[in-house]
């Protein structure tokens, strides 16, 4: 894998996202196993604490795999709405977290205007290939509300891009990543590494807050 430069036509970008899902699909439960545990607090936080006004809040759980997240939003109170493209995890979810779920590939979104004050995309948005992330953070820019906030939770990189195994795959640095996200209308609002406490090179996860421009 190394940084793209190439153009995905619309039949390449769909291959994309069916491998992708299929891969999902396939391993939902061993992903459902090994994930239910995983301590996410910080990120939570991070969301929560930047959206302004008064709770309960309106989120989409972009990318929300088997519901651990949903769930937990869910239980603050808040009106969450998860969103994925894994036929497996939807009907997953849907159990788990007895929230609203959208089954839609992150590719072709259909997003209701200024619905949420906040998305969740943790360990999501960097399935989505370079050249339709304007887009894709447009669709969300859009689904926000006036000073809406969008939390990000990446593996991060030195801008590689392609199949990772079968898992199309953005490792990107924190610079790349802003750019992108900047040029989408949003302005940072801060940005961390993860796991907390260990030393840089053995953070992989690149955090960022973002809030609507």
């Amino acid at each position: 894998m190394k940084g793209s430069t190439r153009r995905y036509d619309v039949a390449q970008l769909r291959r994309i996202s069916e491998v992708t899902i299929a891969h999902y699909d396939r391993l939902a439960e061993a992903y459902w196993d090994g994930t239910r545990d995983h301590d996410v607090n910080q990120n939570y936080a991070a969301l929560l604490d930047a959206i302004e006004g008064d709770p309960p809040y309106s989120i989409l759980d972009l990318g929300c795999g088997p519901g651990r997240d949903l769930r937990y939003f869910r239980s603050l109170g808040h009106d969450v709405v998860g969103l994925d493209g894994s036929t497996e995890f939807v009907a997953m979810t849907r159990s788990y977290s007895e929230c609203e779920v959208l089954q839609q590939d992150f590719l072709a979104m259909e997003l209701p205007e200024s619905r949420f004050d906040g998305i969740f995309a943790n360990a999501s948005l960097f399935h989505v290939p370079s050249q339709e992330l304007p887009r894709v953070l447009a669709e969300l820019s859009e689904t926000l509300r006036s000073r809406g906030v969008l939390f990000c939770s990446n593996p991060r990189g030195n801008n590689e891009e392609g199949f990772s195994g079968d898992r199309y795959s953005c490792f990107f640095g924190h610079n790349t990543w802003r750019d992108y996200v900047t040029a989408g209308g949003f302005f940072q609002v801060r940005h961390y590494y993860r796991p907390p406490g260990l030393p840089r090179h053995k953070q992989w996860w690149l955090a960022t807050v973002w809030r609507k421009g």
